[in-house]
């Protein structure tokens, strides 16, 4: 039983609303989604792209793909990216800058958007991701793409969206008895435990039901086979997020499932996704690494 006042890990309300409130603890963040904006402009500006693309019927069921450059004979290997926003902001156009360093490698990227809340609830956001995927790899051949070399990454929610398909893409494959169309993800200061969110403020927008909390947490999923999960969070991000990536490597690595860490040293939960697009940094190496092997 929790302690009287105390809502999560011994926080009351305003210490977890704290905890979650990531742009209150950056107010440098307007800067940051200006300078993604620009930089994304700047990226749709200068490579091939094919722009909202529809993989469903709502209007949010849209990507954007950015063909790989280079050579290189044969499909290429593909990212899928989600973004972030809490479920209830922010849009796929906002990180075309992600997919230069990967096209210039002989990558493909796509980026995709999903409904956001107070439009949705998350467990529809979940099934539109889904239905992302399948459209990819039903796709894949004609956008000149590998069915079998398909990473999905995302950044914040999007880290719990692309964890979350990793693990349920995965399980309708073995219960098929084929292979999974992804072969691992990547999570950049996700989100692996519904329940916090819930308990929060955002619930007011969110609306989390005590079944999405239990059916859409990956830490309240345990999986018993899965493809591998590259995960970072910012050293710098607030003592929750890392609490969560570490419960979720713990989780896994009990259940012997394969998970790995990059460390974002100095990074907060804005700067933790331009680590992906940086050549130098060892997040892009080792999701280029996932891509090519």
């Amino acid at each position: 039983m929790a302690e009287a006042g105390k809502l999560w890990q011994g926080l009351d309300q305003a210490g977890l609303d704290a905890q979650v409130n990531l742009r209150a603890r950056w107010p440098h963040h307007p800067e940051v989604f200006a300078r993604w904006a620009s930089a994304s402009a700047l990226a749709r500006a200068q490579i091939p792209r094919r722009l909202d693309l529809a993989y469903g019927p709502s209007a949010g069921e849209t990507l954007d793909f950015f063909p790989a450059g280079g050579t290189t004979p044969g499909p290429a290997p593909l990212l899928v990216f989600i973004h972030g926003g809490y479920w209830q902001a922010l849009d796929k156009g906002d990180f075309s800058y992600l997919a230069p360093p990967f096209v210039e490698a002989g990558i493909a990227v796509a980026s995709v958007n999903y409904d956001l809340a107070p439009k949705v609830s998350i467990a529809v956001m979940v099934e539109q991701i889904d239905r992302a995927l399948a459209w990819i790899g039903q796709h894949a051949a004609e956008l000149g793409c590998d069915r079998t070399r398909i990473v999905v990454a995302g950044h914040s929610a999007g880290g719990h969206l692309a964890t979350l398909a990793l693990l349920r893409e995965g399980a309708r494959a073995a219960d098929r008895g084929q292979a999974p169309l992804l072969r691992a993800g990547v999570s950049i200061s996700g989100v692996y435990d519904l329940l916090p969110i819930s308990l929060s403020y955002h619930q007011q927008v969110l609306r989390i039901t005590e079944s999405e909390v239990r059916d859409l947490s990956p830490l309240r999923r345990q999986a018993q086979r899965c493809r591998p999960l590259l995960v970072a969070v910012g050293s710098t991000e607030t003592p929750e997020f890392l609490r969560q990536q570490d419960a979720l490597v713990a989780q896994w690595r009990a259940l012997d499932l394969p998970v790995e860490v990059v460390a974002l040293e100095g990074r907060d939960h804005f700067n933790a996704a331009d680590a992906l697009a940086e050549r130098d940094h060892a997040l892009h190496k080792a999701t280029v690494a996932l891509l090519r092997g």
